[in-house]
């Protein structure tokens, strides 16, 4: 698999067209699948879709294996394309403090039921998109602490703080409905 990586990798510093096509079929319903968890309106994140590619294909040259996976490297730019995307949008987004609710209470019980289920999924959208993206790379993409601190270009403690606090705003945002 590594050894295949690394033909696809020169292939694309070559500029093959088939290494293209191929790096589209191999990690392009992952990126996809990033930009629409960030970019919510279709057009908008095909757009972006497209714009993550170019730039991957334009950066190749400076891809460097041993500092993260090629999906680690695709997910950095997937990751901060949407975010540039939705920062120069007009967007709003619903915070805890604007919620009037507790910031202390703590999670003590998991969701049990589809009700709860949806409350979640409900949340979710009221998050931030940085915040939506951390929480999709570690439950959806089952991405480690470390590969979500390089594709947000932080550390993974950072990240695993993150996780946490984003955990209990969600939590708290169920718990008041």
């Amino acid at each position: 698999m590594e050894q295949e990586i690394d033909i696809l990798i020169g292939d694309l510093k070559q500029r093959k067209a088939s290494a293209c096509r191929q790096l589209l079929s191999d990690y392009g319903p992952a990126v996809l699948r990033m930009v629409s968890r960030i970019v919510t309106r279709r057009e908008d994140a095909e757009e972006v879709y497209q714009d993550v590619f170019m730039k991957a294909l334009r950066g190749i040259a400076g891809y460097k294996p041993q500092q993260a996976s090629l999906n680690a490297w695709l997910s950095r730019i997937a990751y901060n394309e949407s975010l540039n995307f939705v920062r120069g949008q007009k967007a709003t987004y619903v915070y805890m403090d604007d919620l009037g609710l507790d910031t202390q209470d703590e999670p003590d019980e998991a969701p049990h039921s589809e009700e709860t289920i949806a409350l979640l999924e409900q949340a979710l959208g009221m998050l931030p998109p940085y915040e939506q993206a951390i929480i999709h790379m570690f439950y959806y993409d089952n991405m480690s602490l470390a590969d979500i601190a390089f594709v947000t270009g932080s550390i993974p403690s950072t990240v695993g703080s993150q996780l946490s606090r984003i955990r209990k705003k969600l939590y708290r945002m169920i718990k008041t409905c």
